[in-house]
Formats: C-alpha cells, sequence, structure tokens
C-alpha cells in the first residue's frame, strides 16, 4: 500500500515537471536601484517599496536628496481615489456606491529617457449602501480599497519587470 502511494507521488511529481510547471520566482529587473516618487504618506507607496525591496535585487531610494544614485525614476503623476453613487431608491436615498482607483505613473531614467510612458491604472469596485449597518460599510469600504490598491501594486510590478533594458 506505500508503495503505491509512493509510485503515485513520484509519477504526479514526474508528470508536473514535463508539462512546464515552475512556481512563481521573484521578479528580475532591468535595474538596480529606483527612486520612488510616491509620497512617504501613502500605503500604496510602502506596499511597493516593500515589494520591491523583498527580491533582494533592487534598492529603493526614497530620499529626493539622493535621487542622482537611482538607475531609475519613478514619477507618481496621479494617485486619486473617487466614490460615486451608482442608484437610488424611489425616496432618494443612496443603495450603491461605485469605487473607483486611479494611478497614473511613468519610469524614466535620470537623463529623462522614457522606459515606461505615462499609463494609468483604473480599478472600480460597486458597494451596496444601507442606512442601518453604516460601521459595517465603511470597514467593506476601506477592505475594497486595500484590495485594490494590493492589485495595482501588482500591477505596477509586473509592467517594471517588462523593462528589458534601461
Amino acid at each position: 500500500m506505500q508503495r503505491r502511494v509512493f509510485l503515485m507521488a513520484a509519477a504526479s511529481a514526474a508528470g508536473l515537471s514535463a508539462c512546464g510547471f515552475a512556481l512563481r520566482k521573484a521578479p528580475s529587473y532591468a535595474f538596480k536601484t529606483i527612486y520612488n516618487g510616491v509620497g512617504e504618506s501613502s500605503t500604496l507607496g510602502t506596499e511597493l517599496n516593500r515589494h520591491l525591496e523583498a527580491g533582494g535585487t533592487v534598492s529603493v531610494i526614497r530620499d529626493p536628496r539622493l535621487i542622482e544614485q537611482a538607475q531609475v525614476i519613478l514619477d507618481v503623476l496621479l494617485d486619486q481615489r473617487e466614490k460615486t453613487v451608482v442608484s437610488v431608491n424611489a425616496s432618494g436615498q443612496v443603495r450603491e456606491f461605485q469605487l473607483r482607483t486611479r494611478f497614473r505613473f511613468q519610469l524614466r531614467t535620470l537623463k529623462g529617457k522614457l522606459l515606461i510612458p505615462p499609463d494609468e491604472i483604473v480599478l472600480q469596485r460597486d458597494i451596496s449602501f444601507n442606512e442601518s449597518a453604516v460601521l459595517a460599510k465603511e470597514t467593506e469600504e476601506a477592505l475594497l480599497y486595500r484590495d485594490m490598491q494590493s492589485d495595482i501594486v501588482q500591477q505596477i510590478l509586473r509592467r517594471l519587470a517588462a523593462v528589458k533594458e534601461i
């Protein structure tokens, strides 16, 4: 019985390796140092810096006085959150909101060569609203914004990894 389980496990491992399956690796970047223009108080900037430095191959420069040490500069052109009313009931009370996050950025060298031209990431989520559960809806809204922020960070990381040469 144990031998059969072992053989089945070995066959599964061999099948997975033959199909090209591999665990996700940390992305490789064409640069070693980056100046991140996101504000110090930005949670998005903090999360982005943490992910960039997690691989151990990129150093993030946060001090604007040391910008000359960076190989590339991430310019943040827009970082905005929006909340709009989507629907109301017959008595004019809000029933649904749309949460939207816009992040516009570009990546350039110190000499001004654009590696990633101005690009905008827009994410939106719909959230229902109920006057009797205002506190719960505020918490849900915060969670949705945090989820959108994490999604934006992952999209930025993929776009930075797509840059092959400086």
